[in-house]
């Protein structure tokens, strides 16, 4: 019988298994045999957490990163004629920001039955808990390194935001959080409303919205830390 692809959650950093997924959900990962990760070593550590009676050995694991080719890819989902598989992520949500979203397409030019499963997206969660338009928004990414590119980019997501009343979402390395919330503060206009959302679902979780002026005299400690960055501008 042809099995199913499940997309399968993880959690954000080390917030508690029972917080974030569903019982039934780990009930059900248990029961999958065949998965495909970004990094096997965190991927047996995260299956071990939601059942710590699960024998790692009996598993198989095919490795996905960005260097992962379509022909690599089209082999792992071989497995599908007889097995279910899964697909996890290094956090959150697979295919949403994520390599995975290259199998779900393959997938679907395959016919096989696509289950995408419950469980934090720090994404939607952010947008959530920010204020701003959760019906127009746009997922950005990363946001250049370099200075005059970044200014560039920066201003462009801000008139976006503004002729489109469309909430922008990015992220940074969070070892220049720091200097992204900076950037901010000095390429916004004033009004501008900056949202930054830390450690999501964590005991340390922060999440505050301000204009971009009142950011500058309240920098929050953000290095190394994951964080979202959530931007609005009024007409």
């Amino acid at each position: 019988m042809k099995g199913k692809l499940y997309l399968i959650p993880t959690t954000l950093g080390d917030s508690g298994l029972d917080a974030v997924i569903p019982k039934d959900i780990q009930e059900l990962i248990p029961t999958i045999k065949h998965f495909i990760v970004e990094n096997i070593r965190t991927a047996r550590r995260y299956l071990k957490k939601v059942d710590r009676n699960i024998d790692i050995d009996e598993l198989s694991f095919y490795e996905l990163n960005k260097h992962s080719s379509p022909a690599a890819i089209s082999d792992y989902l071989k497995v599908i004629k007889e097995h279910d598989m899964g697909i996890i992520s290094e956090a959150g949500c697979p295919g949403v920001a994520d390599p995975g979203a290259d199998v779900v397409k393959l997938a679907h030019e395959r016919n096989i039955r696509i289950i995408p499963l419950v469980g934090p997206s720090s994404i939607l969660l952010s947008l959530m808990a920010s204020g701003f338009n959760g019906q127009s928004f746009a997922f950005n990414g990363y946001i250049p390194i370099k200075d005059g590119e970044r200014a560039k980019k920066i201003k462009q997501l801000e008139n976006r935001s503004v002729n489109e009343n469309q909430t922008q979402i990015f992220i940074e390395a969070p070892y220049r959080n720091m200097k992204l919330l900076e950037d901010l503060t000095q390429q916004c206009s004033a009004g501008t409303q900056i949202c930054v959302a830390v450690d999501i679902t964590l005991e340390t979780e922060f999440i505050k919205t301000l204009p971009a002026k009142q950011w500058k005299s309240q920098m929050p400690e953000l290095h190394k830390r994951p964080a979202i960055f959530l931007l609005h501008k009024n007409k």
